[in-house]
């Protein structure tokens, strides 16, 4: 057993002070096919919540239908797209508390069942009060699973690797967001699908999808730095070592010996006070950074985004929206997959700033262009900006999980997207619903062009922000960038009994 434990410093609970290389362990792993599994698990959340807005996103003509949809007007898919993100605010902060304390494998199943139940409730709606309710709970599902699953990823995959799988995995969303585009294309077909049904079946899509990872994520198991916190230690080194023993048959290569240990001092839970203190107190510099970033992102891609099908049919005449959005979706995923490797090895630093800075400068641009654009430019305008912007996004949910102590992770996940998302993501569906509809009485699409400029502003303040607070954490194990709470514990136990 490699990890050792002081008896002697056992308390009435059972919890220990400990010193393990578990986390070394895992950090000098090489790449194998049982990483693919947690990817494919894990990652999978993005892609679902990709499908759902994009779906959202395009059905704004069918859902306006009074007759075959739900009769919702322009501000009402803006509403909706702002009920659903309050929904995944909600859920960010109520499960990413449960997360830290309850372990990562719950809480990600869990999470994924209640986007399965908002998403099939979603099919059968009747009326605006039902819909906007049940796209609530499966927002509220979506959520939960950023803070669950960011931090089970992080804890699983390797530090040399960590940057571009989560910044790839974060932009798979835009699989989800092209599959979402493409599908719609022949169910809101009325030859081929009857005009009430296509748009539910859009819907129920998610839930098919969410049921086969849900089989695949059985086999993801907890984290192992979770468990040896929380006074599992034996759990944390059978499943380490059953790790092992499969990336070795799988990759061929004889493990290196692990350089490294940290001692702890176990705890079943952190109270919230001190997860605020370590927040606002002691890593002020990294809460303002994750803010910018969060609230950069979220304005630009929830106005944006949510509304872009919209825009293409109020003001540039198009019918069918989903091979526009698919294309836009391609370039997207295209810039998360092409430049996440540069966040470990060119740095985070330089890599945050200069997508935040370049994205926010060419959606400024397309903003003063806006009166002369087509479907067609304002589409490639839009893969342009977003190629940058779909890296830097995924980034915001990169720093937030590795640059607070590993006991806050989840919570610190969902707070900042939950504070992000509320200030970006509530407020940009809600303006640019209402600037669509006033844009669309003055019959001038150049109304909206405020839009642009806000979330401009917005990206290139996250960029000036990650030049300024950023964080060098390329390559270097998460107990290294920033010291778990119990390791502190542990330390000042030490001194006390020095003195």
């Amino acid at each position: 057993m490699r990890s050792t434990t002081s008896e002697t410093d056992s308390g009435p609970d059972g919890l220990k002070e400990i010193t393990t290389d578990v986390p070394a362990r895992l950090d000098r792993l090489p790449w194998a096919r049982w990483h693919w599994t947690v990817i494919v698990g894990l990652g999978v959340v993005w892609i679902l919540d990709g499908l759902e807005v994009t779906i959202v996103g395009n059905l704004s003509d069918a859902l306006k239908s009074s007759d075959t949809g739900l009769g919702l007007s322009s501000s009402q898919i803006g509403m909706a797209g702002a009920v659903y993100v309050t929904g995944s605010c909600v859920g960010a902060l109520l499960f990413g508390q449960l997360t830290d304390r309850f372990g990562r494998k719950k809480l990600f199943i869990i999470t994924l069942l209640t986007y399965l139940l908002g998403t099939v409730l979603t099919a059968f709606s009747m009326n605006p009060a039902y819909y906007f309710a049940v796209r609530f709970v499966t927002g509220m599902g979506i959520g939960g699973e950023y803070a669950a699953v960011n931090s089970a990823v992080d804890e699983l995959v390797p530090a040399r690797y960590r940057g571009r799988v989560d910044i790839t995995i974060n932009g798979s969303y835009w699989l989800g967001a092209a599959g979402g585009a493409l599908v719609t294309i022949p169910l809101l077909n009325p030859d081929l699908v009857p005009a009430g049904l296509g748009w539910r079946v859009c819907f129920a899509l998610g839930a098919v999808l969410g049921l086969a990872i849900l089989f695949v994520r059985r086999n993801v198991p907890e984290s192992p730095r979770w468990l040896f916190i929380h006074g599992r230690e034996k759990e944390s080194e059978r499943i380490v070592s059953e790790i092992e023993e499969t990336v070795e048959r799988e990759s061929g290569e004889k493990l290196p010996a692990p350089e490294g240990t940290i001692t702890v001092r176990q705890r079943h839970t952190i109270g919230l006070g001190r997860i605020a203190r370590t927040v606002f107190k002691d890593y002020p510099r990294r809460t303002i950074l994750c803010l910018g970033l969060f609230v950069g992102q979220a304005f630009l891609y929830n106005a944006f985004f949510f509304t872009f099908g919209d825009t293409l049919q109020t003001f540039l005449g198009v019918d069918q929206t989903g091979a526009y959005i698919a294309l836009f979706a391609v370039s997207n995923f295209a810039g998360a997959l092409l430049l996440g490797p540069l966040f470990d090895k060119v740095g985070r630093v330089r890599m945050i700033s200069a997508t935040y800075i370049v994205s926010g400068v060419l959606l400024a641009v397309a903003g003063v262009r806006l009166d002369s654009l087509t479907a067609v430019s304002l589409t490639a305008f839009g893969m342009a900006i977003f190629f940058v912007a779909s890296a830097g996004a995924s980034s915001a949910y990169l720093t937030a999980s590795e640059v607070f102590p590993m006991e806050t992770r989840a919570l610190c996940i969902a707070f900042f997207y939950a504070i992000g998302t509320a200030v970006g993501g509530i407020t940009g569906p809600l303006l640019f619903g209402r600037l669509i509809d006033s844009a669309s009485a003055a019959k001038d699409i150049g109304g909206i062009a405020v839009g642009y400029y806000i979330g401009a502003a917005l990206m290139v303040g996250g960029g000036v922000l990650a030049m300024f607070l950023g964080v060098n954490a390329e390559r270097k194990s998460l107990e290294d960038i920033a010291t778990p709470l119990t390791a502190e514990d542990a330390d000042a136990s030490s001194r006390n009994a020095d003195d």
